[in-house]
């Protein structure tokens, strides 16, 4: 079977499995970002141990799970968290992890690359749910909290203008070649191909704001939101993909694993999510806008 076909295959059942997590919102997607969390950290500290250091990867990856239910307990009314007792709580489970390990453990390391890993992972991610259930105010207008239905296809328009980049920069880059982004990080990526991939973005945004958005959230957004939502967007995303290079670039790894048939690992994937999903959660209700009936 060759690369593509493997790609193929695997990547389009499992499109259709997130479109369907997405939509249903509530459980379904928590635990999926929760699997997607940890399994992200754990190839992130395998990143971090090729690297050089010694992570607390145990740990990091079951917090790293735990961050996105802590947001859905939170949203349910379960949990309201008071982020300095979490603190207390962190640095505590943290020096009992650091005089286990001694002083040849690498402390400071240790601990920087745990917290990134929870943080870059569980973190990030978790914010694919809080713009699911945000409470949005939309062209000084209060909206409220989107509706089920609707969340599920306002969360799907950056994850969509993710793949849009990723496909358009792909696409024109390849096509039209030239001067090189950045050499010592990617060599692949181009001039040319970052601009294909604001593009697309765009591009996608209007066709999904006015035959998707529209009818079923009944938002909306100026020519003028679509243009500079699309462009940040997809800036956010090139800007994902190009740190996780980074780090992959200092461990001299070329995948963060093999777990996705012809894909790489979660971290290959989602790496430009990373990125997109506090963005777009920050700016969305900046550009919203109520649909005129």
């Amino acid at each position: 079977m060759s690369e593509l076909t493997r790609r193929i295959a695997f990547g389009v059942p499992a499109a259709i499995v997130a479109i369907a997590i997405v939509l249903a919102g509530g459980a379904a997607l928590a635990a999926f970002l929760a699997v997607a969390s940890a399994i992200a950290a754990w190839e992130f500290y395998r990143i971090a141990r090729a690297a050089g250091h010694a992570p607390f990867a145990d740990l990091g990856c079951a917090l790293a799970g735990l961050l996105p239910l802590a947001v859905h307990a939170h949203y349910l009314g379960f949990v309201q968290p008071r982020v300095a007792y979490l603190a207390v709580v962190f640095i505590f489970i943290l020096s009992i992890a650091i005089w286990a390990r001694g002083t040849t453990g690498k402390p400071i390391g240790a601990v920087a690359t745990t917290v990134m890993g929870i943080v870059y992972t569980g973190g990030l991610l978790s914010f694919a749910y809080a713009l699911r259930y945000h409470d949005y105010t939309a062209g000084g207008v209060h909206v409220g909290r989107i509706p089920i239905a609707a969340g599920g296809v306002l969360l799907g328009l950056p994850l969509l203008l993710t793949w849009a980049t990723d496909i358009g920069a792909f696409a024109v880059g390849k096509m039209v070649g030239g001067r090189k982004l950045i050499p010592a990080v990617s060599p692949s990526k181009t001039v040319s191909g970052a601009v294909g991939g604001l593009v697309a973005s765009v591009v996608v945004t209007w066709a999904y704001a006015s035959s998707v958005l529209r009818p079923a959230a009944q938002l909306a957004m100026t020519w003028r939101g679509i243009v500079v939502f699309g462009i940040i967007i997809s800036v956010a995303a090139q800007l994902g993909d190009i740190v996780e290079s980074l780090l992959k670039r200092e461990a001299g790894v070329k995948d963060s694993s093999t777990l996705l048939p012809g894909h790489g690992g979660v971290l290959d994937r989602l790496d430009s999510l990373f990125f997109v999903l506090p963005t777009a959660h920050l700016i969305v209700g900046w550009f919203l806008l109520p649909a005129p009936r």
